[in-house]
């Protein structure tokens, strides 16, 4: 019996704090979710993508009175900051839930009933350490400091104590159900160390859960006892079912319902793996398939929050580097599930290497090449060879890959196959030399076909990338006169050679300029967040030891030019060179892959050490060195302005 396939796919972020502003830890969540919306949204998939505010609870009383403004006021004003974000980041969400809504009201207190009349919700007395910033009573082992108070473990602030009374949830009623559901269901928390985490804790035993308060008003009363509110937890969690119509409109609730994926920050991976499940099963709602937990962006090796100051804020960043480059940086640099720390040279890098350059180039260039060599428009192809066929198989493998690895949520290693074949592609065309071809009229079908697989490769390629990167993939598809988009195709049907320019090809400038560091760092400081500077360059060197005339003559110093470049298969910094030195051809390798890409240097002159003594560097023979700078730890080659004849001495 074939397994029916889901038509449907439910993403969901974690309701934001109303009392907060949005930052990179926020943003990190919706962009993931964003990513994984847009690629099930491309094979075909109806989609629901869910985000919003949370906005009850104690703390934003709290704030709301400290800033001279209503509950709702404050809520109403910082909404917005999250939402011009969202638009900002091109986030596609269908729906942005606010629990202020009558809806969800109306529903949380719908469920509350039905679990108090079951018997799954009690009346009782509860005293504890509560910590208002998180919304939450502290684990009874946390130990009292010296003054008498407890400390919240999770945000460092003075917990208070309280004893008030208070309507229970039967948590403990639920122990073994939830772990049989684990058994059943391994990748319910993901990813899996995060799980054993869970499971852990539950077999510890799980104790009731006060859900409401009588000292907090702002939040959902609860039906027949207005005296107490609805707690913070049990109000959030439910959105994610009142928010695709549970009550008001059950086509809806029953097309999308259960989630297919939760994502949430480590933080609050309890609530979702632990209270959120079990107010499902006494609900009686099926479960969700898995709750995505991941980790910290972190700045100077803290989490980032408002209340420590370190906050990165996201709209500088667009500002700066585009939307795309930031999605790309959080997306590529770290496995959804690890904790990152945003530096601001490794940000810098990330863009100059890999969108600069490998991206970029390949685009600015192909489509260059086009334009000259036939005016945007190109003629009849000469008949594919091995090296073409090789690049269209080596695609389709790659999309296979891709899709697989969305479809698991590896978006870092998506990106890094994506990236691989880029510079498979940079290679293809530094193998095949259109540049060459152009002077050849005898192989101008050639040429045509050398362009179009090079065509081909990034139409494919701005596909794959589209989740992560819509606004480039767009621009790409504008400049190529490309006619298909992403909406309502499915990826089975996405072939290497769907490409037929609808119009002229169009000349592009850098899809990515290069940032330079120092700038960068400078302006987020003004921005208000202090980074690190650059690393000196030469202020604290050691004094130098001099060498003799004589020594140095001893250096056979020779300008060469790169006939072929390829990069030295895994290894992220080394290329091989075949260089020209006038009376013969070496091959040396060379630690400038991050700075250049292979067509980079191809034609390219610069100053080599010839008479270096060979030496074997991942079991390939080096026979010389270039010369270049270090620069923030980048190599920098100096090239010559003018020609100059292979071999010519530098003295």
């Amino acid at each position: 019996m074939e397994e029916k396939v889901k038509k449907t796919f439910y993403v969901t972020t974690p309701i934001y704090y109303v009392n907060d502003v949005p930052h990179i830890g926020h943003a990190y969540t919706t962009i993931i979710a964003d990513a994984l919306a847009r690629y099930q949204r491309l094979t075909g998939k109806k989609v629901f993508f869910l985000t919003g505010t949370d906005e009850h609870g104690q703390k934003i009383e709290k704030t709301a009175a400290e800033k001279g403004l209503s509950p709702q006021q404050l809520a109403d004003q910082v909404v917005v900051r999250f939402k011009d974000l969202w638009q900002k980041l091109n986030i596609s969400y269908d729906y942005f839930i606010r629990t202020t809504e009558k809806f969800h009201v109306e529903g949380v207190q719908k469920i509350f009933k039905k679990l108090l009349d079951q018997g799954d919700i009690y009346k009782g007395s509860y005293q504890g350490w509560y910590c208002v910033s998180e919304e939450n009573f502290l684990s009874e082992d946390v130990s009292l400091e010296p003054d008498g108070y407890k400390i919240c473990p999770e945000c460092g602030r003075k917990a208070v104590l309280l004893q008030e009374e208070s309507y229970f949830f039967r948590l403990s009623a639920y122990q073994q159900a939830l772990l049989d559901f684990y058994e059943a269901h391994p990748r319910f928390v993901r990813p899996p160390g995060r799980m054993n985490e869970v499971i852990s804790f539950v077999r510890q035993g799980l104790k009731d859960l006060s859900i409401t308060r009588t000292s907090v008003k702002w939040g959902i009363p609860v039906p027949d006892d207005p005296k107490h509110t609805i707690y913070v937890w049990f109000d959030a969690l439910h959105n994610y079912v009142t928010a695709i119509g549970y009550d008001w409109n059950p086509e809806l609730f029953a097309s999308f319902w259960p989630a297919d994926i939760h994502l949430i920050g480590k933080d609050i991976l309890r609530f979702h793996a632990i209270f959120w499940p079990a107010f499902l099963m006494a609900a009686g709602f099926d479960l969700p398939a898995t709750v995505y937990s991941h980790g910290w962006w972190l700045k100077d090796e803290a989490k980032m929050s408002k209340s420590r100051g370190n906050v990165l804020d996201p709209h500088f960043i667009i500002d700066k580097a585009g939307a795309d480059a930031l999605r790309y940086f959080l997306l590529r640099e770290i496995p959804i599930g690890l904790d990152g720390s945003f530096s601001h040279q490794g940000f810098v890098h990330r863009i100059n290497s890999d969108l600069a350059n490998d991206l970029g180039n390949l685009v600015q260039r192909t489509l260059t090449m086009a334009v000259n060599y036939f005016e945007g428009q190109l003629p009849a192809l000469a008949e594919e060879n091995e090296a073409d066929r090789e690049l269209a198989k080596h695609w389709t493998e790659t999309k296979n890959k891709v899709y697989d690895l969305y479809d698991d949520q590896a978006l870092n290693r998506a990106l890094e196959e994506i990236w691989f074949f880029l510079n498979v592609v940079n290679k293809y065309l530094a193998d095949n030399e259109p540049w060459k071809l152009a002077n050849q009229p005898e192989n101008r079908a050639r040429l045509a076909r050398v362009l179009y697989q090079a065509l081909c490769s990034i139409r494919g390629a701005s596909y794959l990338l589209y989740p992560v990167m819509p606004e480039t993939s767009v621009k790409i598809w504008e400049l190529m006169g490309e006619k298909r988009k992403p909406a309502g195709l499915l990826t089975s049907d996405l072939d290497f050679y769907d490409y037929q320019p609808g119009g002229k090809i169009s000349r592009t400038k850098a899809i990515f300029p290069r940032i330079d560091l120092n700038e960068f760092i400078s302006e987020t400081n003004k921005s208000g967040v202090v980074a690190q500077p650059a690393p000196e360059t030469g202020a604290k060197e050691k004094k130098m030891d001099y060498i003799t005339y004589e020594e140095f003559k001893k250096m056979d110093l020779k300008v060469a030019k790169v006939i072929a470049a390829e990069r030295v298969e895994g290894t992220k910094k080394l290329l091989k060179l075949q260089i020209d030195l006038g009376s013969e051809q070496r091959q040396i390798i060379a630690g400038v892959a991050e700075t250049y890409s292979p067509e980079d240097l191809l034609n390219k002159e610069f100053i080599v050490i010839a008479n270096l003594q060979p030496a074997v560097i991942r079991g390939i023979e080096s026979q010389g060195m270039l010369l270049a700078a270090e620069v923030e730890g980048l190599a920098i080659i100096p090239f010559f302005n003018r020609e100059i004849p292979p071999g010519t001495r530098v003295k």
